[in-house]
């Protein structure tokens, strides 16, 4: 087992984004949507809605490495679906948590997910959401996230 070896935490840079994409495919895959329904152009879309974000939304990005080697990533955002009339209720929003399959149950998504949870309460948020994984869900709560009150209505494709 890797759990003895160091890991560090850190902000990914632009060089990372690469990874980060395709860490975000890799979970598509694994929550079970076919081959045929990734975007041709995924990398080049997710790569340019990160650049935007990091513009737009105070996204970053943090991977954990082992060796020198990434492992895993979290994502991370100001939340922003309609105007806020107010600074006193701001959302944060997790996304892409992946860690390698040979790196799971070692407490590396636990790292990211404190590191992510730390930043978007520095730029202000007061709540931090995401949408979890049947799989995730029991990491989530262990961290102190709540089922919420979120409703879905689904209209066809996909649904996760």
């Amino acid at each position: 087992m890797r759990r003895g070896k160091m890991l560090t935490i850190r902000e990914a840079d632009r060089n990372d984004e690469r990874i980060v994409a395709q860490y975000l495919r890799s979970i598509s895959l694994e929550l079970g949507f076919p081959e045929e329904s990734i975007k041709k152009d995924w990398l080049e879309s997710t790569t340019r809605f990160i650049d935007r974000a990091r513009q737009e939304l105070s996204y970053k990005c943090f991977v954990a490495e082992r060796q020198g080697k990434i492992v895993g990533s979290a994502s991370c955002q100001r939340l922003e679906l309609y105007p806020m009339v107010s600074d006193a209720y701001q959302k944060g929003y997790v996304w892409g948590v992946y860690v390698e399959p040979d790196h799971r149950r070692q407490g590396i998504a636990t790292a990211l997910m404190s590191k992510a949870a730390s930043y978007l309460k520095e730029i202000g948020c007061t709540q931090v959401v995401l949408h979890a994984s049947e799989t995730g869900k029991q990491l989530y709560a262990s961290l102190g996230y709540k089922e919420s009150n979120e409703m879905v209505l689904t209209l066809g494709g996909c649904s996760i």
